[in-house]
């Protein structure tokens, strides 16, 4: 399977070479690389130039990372790569450390997406900032806003597109039910992850925020891809009409709350605009000025245009 993978992408490590090979890399920097969520081809052409140039690459899972790696055609030996992971992240921080004040270049990859956000490498970052070495970044696939791309929340609630990252809900259910009524009085979008065995468990509980829109990607960027919105109510009903979708990686929108435009001062503010401005604009400043959502106010205002014709 891998030496499939690497034929295919002969064409693009010489590609990455061509596009990224005339860049500066300087020694003695560590390298954050984010790496595919699922889609081999959703590397970057910079992220095969660093990984092949680094003297050591550090990551998650090395038997992950070396099958990745000679899919891509890249071959490190088994001496160039070191496991940094969650439970042993402070002390291999000081060997990475140790790699930069040698002059070594270390890319560091968690198994899949952009390191530091849900996965480890936080520390390591901290911990190479605070010897004074550089770090560089590497952006690419990230499934938090791969799910957010997809979910279409700009216009919805008082923040416009603002949106709150909380990674995985604690397994203990009377702590998950505790943080559930917290995200339900908060305004903004909330991004959650969740694996497959608690999935069931996550369903039910956010069932209680009813009416509240929730989008769901399962299996993001992979073969069995699959993303739908609905009520949160309804979100149990939806993973047990079929089996499979209780497999794979969860990436969960929690959509913003909605302001109801059915209030008298945003109904005035509303007509009043109507009565001087184009539908648009007077949706926009009455959203601007309430901080209402711009989907209700235009809905309330296509009313308010037939009751007047």
């Amino acid at each position: 399977m891998t030496s499939t993978y690497a034929s295919a992408y002969a064409a693009a490590l010489s590609a990455a070479h061509d596009a990224a090979a005339g860049q500066n890399y300087p020694p003695g920097a560590l390298y954050v690389v984010a790496t595919p969520i699922g889609n081999l081809a959703d590397i970057t052409l910079r992220a095969l130039h660093v990984l092949q140039l680094a003297d050591v690459v550090a990551c998650e899972d090395t038997r992950h990372t070396q099958t990745l790696l000679r899919a891509y055609g890249i071959d490190k030996s088994t001496a160039q790569l070191l496991a940094v992971h969650q439970h042993n992240e402070a002390q291999a921080a000081q060997v990475v450390i140790d790699r930069l004040h040698q002059g070594q270049r270390v890319a560091y990859a968690s198994d899949a997406g952009t390191p530091a956000i849900s996965d480890p490498g936080a520390r390591l970052v901290a911990a190479v900032r605070l010897a004074s070495l550089p770090v560089v970044p590497l952006p690419g696939a990230s499934s938090v806003t791969t799910a957010l791309s997809v979910a279409g929340i700009a216009d919805e609630g008082a923040h416009h597109g603002e949106f709150v990252f909380v990674g995985f809900l604690s397994s203990k259910s009377a702590e998950r039910a505790t943080a559930i009524t917290a995200l339900g009085v908060e305004a903004r979008a909330v991004v959650m992850l969740e694996a497959p065995h608690r999935i069931g468990a996550l369903a039910t509980a956010l069932a209680t925020l009813g009416e509240r829109r929730l989008t769901v990607g399962r299996e993001l960027t992979k073969q069995f891809e699959e993303i739908a919105t609905f009520p949160a109510s309804t979100f149990p009903d939806w993973l047990h009409r079929d089996p499979n979708r209780s497999r794979g990686e969860f990436v969960l929108v929690l959509h913003p709350a909605m302001v109801a435009a059915e209030s008298g001062s945003e109904q005035r503010i509303l007509k009043m605009l109507l009565a001087e401005l184009p539908l648009k604009t007077a949706v926009k400043l009455t959203a601007d000025i309430t901080g209402a959502s711009r989907n209700v106010l235009y809905e309330a205002a296509l009313a308010l245009k037939k009751e007047g014709a």
